[in-house]
């Protein structure tokens, strides 16, 4: 019996041994395109297309300060990008400059004034920079729709909504699954976050790791993988025994 028990509780454990060697291997090929994409830039030294690229990869490796300062320099080579460079206000937050990030996404409102993703990310950078209520006072006005599920999202911040009802409304919406897949992904991202800032952290955990879970994301492309790996780097950092959120 002693064996059958022991047996299952390792049994148990693989799936979270199995998320721990992938951890690991993303890791290595992220350390390992790094290196690469650096030594590309210092042979093509202007070529902003390879700052993106390294700057994702420092995000994703959970090198957020490097990550701006790669996004910065792709700024400084093409100022046109600067208004609607949403990954540096990502990554600005992240690092913990929150004006910054403010900024960015203040700016990116007027590059896109219907973008409630935006919206939610300055109320996050507000919030660690002044506070609750000052946060609450400066969400952005939207006057057009935006993509499903971000209106009723966006409600949530502006204490409309509870999270049971958005998810009951992605729930009953007339859609095809991977239409519901997508919402629940951008659902249980956002109200994980809010959870998280709010310093629920078990909900956070359980809400981040629905979105994680979620395929939809990661096989999206570009913005959806990003905000794939955001989730999975917060719940990373809720996992952290000396995390402080």
């Amino acid at each position: 019996m002693l064996f059958v028990s022991g047996f299952c509780r390792a049994a148990e454990q693989t799936p979270q041994v199995e998320a721990v060697k992938e951890q690991a291997l993303l890791k290595l090929k992220l350390a390992q395109l790094i290196e690469e994409l650096t030594t590309q830039i210092k042979q093509m030294p202007k070529e902003s297309a390879l700052y993106s690229r390294r700057g994702d990869a420092n995000f994703f490796q959970g090198e957020f300060k490097a990550a701006v300062a790669d996004y910065d320099k792709m700024v400084e080579l093409d100022p046109t990008i600067k208004a609607s460079h949403w990954r540096r206000g990502i990554a600005c937050y992240y690092a913990k400059q929150y004006a910054d990030a403010a900024k960015q996404f203040e700016i990116y409102h007027s590059f896109d004034n219907v973008d409630r993703e935006n919206g939610i990310w300055r109320f996050f950078s507000q919030y660690k920079a002044k506070g609750a209520k000052q946060a609450q006072q400066g969400l952005l006005k939207y006057e057009k729709d935006d993509r499903e599920p971000f209106p009723d999202i966006y409600r949530l911040f502006e204490g409309k909504v509870t999270p049971e009802q958005i998810l009951k409304n992605i729930q009953t919406a007339e859609i095809d699954e991977n239409e519901r897949e997508k919402r629940h992904f951008y659902a249980y991202l956002y109200i994980g976050l809010n959870e998280s800032l709010q310093g629920r952290k078990e909900t956070a955990r359980n809400y981040l790791q629905k979105a994680v879970n979620n395929k939809w994301g990661p096989r999206a492309g570009f913005g959806p993988n990003y905000m794939w790996h955001t989730g999975r780097l917060e719940l990373q950092l809720l996992m952290e025994p000396a995390a402080t959120k």
